[in-house]
This record gives C-alpha cells, sequence and structure tokens, in this order.
C-alpha cells in the first residue's frame, strides 16, 4: 500500500469515528485517550489556562488554534509535567498525571516536542537520537559495569535509531553536530527523537515555526504518518493552510479556555471562532496563518 493511499485511508476513518461527536467545546469522544477536567494555571493575576472539559480522540490529528496568548503551549507544558497546574486533573490513557515528572509522563508514551528545539548542539545527531530512547539498563550504576547485562538492549537501540534516521532522511546526518543542522533539519531531529520513545501520543509544538518551505511538506508528510500508524498527535501550529490541510479535528483556545471544536470544516464556520479571531473569517477560511500565532 502506498503512503498517499494510506494516508486517504487513515483519515477517511477519523471522519468516520468523528461524524458522530457534537461539534461543541468538551464533547465527549468515541475512544478518549486523554481527558482534561477543570484544569488552570495563572501568572500573577493572569489565567492563561482555564481548560473546563476536553477529550482528545485516539489515534487522529487533534489540532490546536487560538489567537495570541490563548494559551495553547501553557496548555501543553501542563500536561507534559513541564509546569504545575493550579487545579485540576488529567489522565492519559486513564492514569492521573497531574503531578507525575516529565520524564515519567514520557516513559508512559506521551511525549512532546518544544517550539524551540532542545537538541544538544554539541552531541551527535546519532547521540542524541540515543539518548531518546528510555529505561535503557546501560545508564544505571548497578548495570553499567555488566556489559552483558545491556548489550542487546543497546543493539536494539540503535537498530531502532538506525531505522528512523532513514526514515526522516538523516541517515547521512548521523555523525554531525546537532548544532550544524539548519533549524529545519533540528524540526525533524526532534521528531524523531520524541519517536524512540514510541510513543502513543505526541504532541507537536509549532513544529512548522522557522522552517525552510522546502521541509515544511516532509514534515507534514511525517505528521500524516504517525496518523497512519496509529499514533494518536496533537499539535499546535500557526498556519491555517496546515491546520486545514491535515486536521481531523480541531480544538480552539481564546482566553486560555476551550471556546469551540469541530472537524477543520465546522470550525471554519463557527462564529466563536470567527469572533476570536478579529472579527474577520479571513484566517480561518483563507489561511492567514500569521493571526493564529501563540504569543507564549
Amino acid at each position: 500500500m502506498s503512503d498517499n493511499t494510506a494516508t486517504s485511508d487513515a483519515k477517511a476513518r477519523a471522519a468516520e469515528i468523528l461524524a458522530s461527536v457534537d461539534p461543541q467545546a468538551g464533547s465527549s469522544k468515541p475512544d478518549t485517550i486523554l481527558r482534561v477536567n477543570n484544569v488552570s494555571r495563572s501568572f500573577g493575576g493572569l489565567k492563561a489556562v482555564d481548560v473546563k472539559e476536553l477529550e482528545v480522540q485516539r489515534g487522529i490529528i487533534t489540532a490546536f488554534i487560538g489567537p495570541n496568548g490563548a494559551g495553547k503551549t501553557t496548555f501543553f507544558n501542563l500536561l507534559t509535567g513541564f509546569d504545575e497546574a493550579d487545579t485540576g486533573a488529567w489522565q492519559f490513557e486513564g492514569t492521573e498525571l497531574n503531578a507525575m515528572a516529565s520524564h515519567k509522563i514520557a516513559q508512559m508514551g506521551m511525549v512532546r516536542t518544544f517550539q524551540l528545539t532542545k537538541s544538544l548542539g554539541k552531541m551527535t545527531v546519532m547521540d542524541n537520537m540515543l539518548l531518546g530512547a528510555p529505561e535503557q539498563k546501560g545508564e544505571k550504576l548497578s548495570f553499567s559495569l555488566l556489559r552483558g547485562t545491556w548489550r542487546k538492549q543497546e543493539s536494539e537501540v540503535q537498530a531502532r535509531a538506525d531505522e528512523l534516521l532513514d526514515r526522516f532522511k538523516m541517515t547521512h546526518m548521523a555523525d554531525e553536530y546537532a548544532a550544524t543542522l539548519s533549524g529545519g533539519q533540528r524540526k525533524l531531529l526532534e521528531m524523531a527523537r520524541a519517536l524512540m520513545a514510541s510513543p502513543s501520543l505526541i504532541l507537536l509544538d509549532e513544529p512548522m515555526a522557522g522552517v525552510n518551505p522546502a521541509l515544511v511538506q516532509s514534515l507534514l508528510g511525517h505528521v500524516e504518518a504517525l496518523r497512519d500508524e496509529g499514533v494518536s498527535v496533537l499539535f499546535v501550529e500557526h498556519d491555517m493552510d496546515v491546520i486545514m490541510g491535515i486536521s481531523d479535528w480541531i480544538v480552539v483556545l481564546a482566553e486560555g479556555g476551550v471556546i469551540a471544536e469541530g472537524t477543520p470544516a465546522q470550525v471554519s464556520t463557527n462564529p466563536k471562532v470567527i469572533d476570536a479571531y478579529l472579527g474577520t473569517d479571513d484566517g480561518i477560511a483563507e489561511g492567514d496563518g500569521r493571526q493564529g500565532a501563540d504569543a507564549q
């Protein structure tokens, strides 16, 4: 089966699943992988996040959009343990995550990338990849001197890294220092490294931001491939052409809260969404990505 056929089939399956979902903020989903209840975060007198209820459907691409300062990145930080919520609870695969450390959340299968890439510039691309594999026995002092206990796992991790670098067409860069990569290449590296953990849910924070247009289509293809393989994807992006092109479901935030949900077609004509985008539908229907940039 070709990549295009797989993508078409996965998108069709997502549309079939979502056809029964009410396009309203906080709507229930048939198969929820992430559930959020009354999560809030304030900075001084400003409430940056105030999400009353949200369910994320398994196995689809869900986009988060909203005006500047809507709280999208802060919300991702809370979900993944990089910031602490003032109130609320959220569950991933039925397990409570609030107060859980970020590395523990990643080990459970929920990983994220960042607006500003976190590659380790003074290490090679391959070494960056190897660091992404969880629960490596050789990292523990008690096993480190007993090579026989971790040699097989090390070979498996190396093979996984080779496979992903080949998939992202970065094999020829394996021995290059990460600091020498372009911004787009670092985005690819960060996405590939995240997949070393074999996640069931991946959160991508503006994966196309600052990327050379020549690499955008490559990144889009990788995002769609994740959904094709059954990985659930949440992503923040300001480019509305990208949002409308690959999203199965869209969650709209404004002033920290969810004001609307729906398919791209439903969201693009929702009056609440149009009002949130400065009273014009140009930014939604016609793809003016500048209006959706997140200041946080």
